[in-house]
């Protein structure tokens, strides 16, 4: 995985603060997102296209640090 190794930390963490927080008020859309996908309503394909544009720095910095973890 060197391209996960090639991202830097700063603005990947960045990233995943703004996108994962963003909206602010009245509760951001990760958040909201997350919690339609567990109530089973996640149906409309602008709700998964926000899932997919919220969550993903946040999982990519998950795997950034999992694979830290793993090979030091």
């Amino acid at each position: 995985m060197k391209w996960l190794d090639r991202l830097p930390w700063v603005p990947l963490s960045i990233g995943a603060l703004l996108l994962g927080l963003a909206p602010f008020v009245p509760e951001p859309h990760l958040w909201e997102k997350l919690k339609m996908l567990s109530d089973g309503t996640l149906e409309r394909p602008i709700d998964i296209f926000d899932l997919v544009m919220h969550g993903t720095p946040v999982v990519l910095l998950a795997l950034k640090a999992g694979a830290r973890v793993i090979r030091p």
